[in-house]
């Protein structure tokens, strides 16, 4: 169990979601004070360690309908929208005020589906949060349900917490619900169900234990968390689901006084990066290096524009290009981090000319050595 426990406790980046359930009084659309600020004091703990946290957060819409007099179960899709729009300012307002108590900063982030699928807008929101991150901040995401269509949105949030740990490359991701973890079959309705506390391989028989364990306001269930589960081990993300039933939900964990169910990735976040970007048939360009790049590449170094002597191709940035060296060979691949026509204008050019080049302060380097598969 302690190996287990040290996969939350040693993880560098920390993605913690919250279900409806367990802000929000089902009784009274009221959120939890009691509960949130214990939460906080785990969350701060965490901190203090050095982790980073973000917080994938439901509730929004469980607390707006009650304020607008809206009626018990499904509702319309203009109704969610104007539920969400009520209910966001309250729970902005409650992680602000009670995480603030143990002197944490709070940034709200709203994202839809188009924000963690189409690639431009999926670099400016990795962008936004790790600035965030390294401004010591806590960003507090949810769907952006006031404009999200059914047709281009999540519609449950444990996917998006993992897309969100895949897209900020997090260690671990947390699934606080009102379910203590994975059984091989709905616990509610078989006493004989059986615990499992590892899962290290999402295999048929494991993603059909996802039977559904719904409550008033989720909009998930266990089969939502089992695919969460499959995007965050793809991305090298072990994922933890957990009761938060409790008070101290995390802080629990951490002493061995809470069972959970931990999904574990074989890989890092980092090599399962650059295991998918070595991978990627399409490359839209390529960037010639010279022998002095090409030896910095090699010993681990970011790809800077004095150190590239040819742009070919039409690319954006965030696009998978080539790296050649000057006579040709295939050195591996990147993401860059300038578009094909700004990067022509910056090659050969030291990166603190970049912003008078450019006219903006972009990237130093043209491919970061995270972003790159070497052959």
């Amino acid at each position: 169990m302690a190996a287990l426990i040290n996969r939350l406790t040693d993880a560098k980046r920390v993605v913690i979601k919250i279900g409806s359930a367990l802000l929000v009084d089902g009784t009274n659309g009221k959120l939890r004070k009691e509960w949130l600020t214990a939460l906080a004091e785990d969350i701060a703990r965490m901190r203090v360690r050095g982790q980073e946290v973000l917080v994938v957060s439901s509730g929004s819409i469980a607390m707006g309908r009650v304020i607008l007099g809206l009626p018990a179960g499904r509702l319309k899709l203009e109704e969610s929208q104007a539920a969400a729009a009520t209910g966001q300012v309250l729970l902005a307002h409650a992680y602000q005020e009670i995480l603030g108590t143990v002197n944490l900063k709070v940034a709200q982030i709203l994202l839809t589906l188009g924000d963690t699928e189409e690639r431009r807008r999926y670099l400016n929101a990795r962008s936004t949060l790790s600035t965030l991150l390294s401004l010591g901040a806590v960003p507090v995401i949810n769907e952006n349900d006031t404009v999200a269509t059914s047709e281009i949105r999540y519609g449950d949030n444990d996917r998006l917490a993992a897309r969100v740990a895949q897209m900020i490359g997090a260690d671990c991701l947390v699934l606080l619900s009102d379910v203590d973890g994975l059984y091989d079959k709905d616990p509610t309705r078989n006493e004989d169900a059986t615990f499992l506390a590892e899962v290290t391989e999402l295999t048929d028989e494991i993603m059909a234990m996802g039977g559904g364990v719904q409550t008033a306001y989720g909009s998930g269930g266990m089969i939502t968390k089992l695919k969460a589960a499959q995007i965050a081990m793809e991305s090298g993300c072990n994922m933890l689901i957990a009761s938060g039933k409790i008070m101290n939900p995390l802080g629990a964990i951490e002493a061995g006084e809470a069972r959970f169910s931990c999904f574990v990735a074989k890989d890092t976040p980092r090599n399962a990066r650059k295991k998918w970007i070595a991978g990627s048939l399409s490359s839209a360009g390529t960037l010639t290096l010279d022998a002095g790049a090409e030896k910095a590449l090699r010993n681990g170094n970011s790809l800077l524009p004095a150190g590239v002597t040819k742009v070919e191709g039409n690319f954006d940035r965030g696009d998978l290009v080539t790296l050649l060296s000057s006579d040709g060979r295939d050195l591996g691949r990147g993401l860059s981090a300038y578009s094909s026509e700004d990067a022509l204008r910056i090659i050969g050019h030291k990166s603190g000319e970049i912003a008078e080049i450019l006219g903006y302060s972009g990237r130093d380097a043209i491919v970061h050595r995270d972003e790159m598969a070497l052959n």
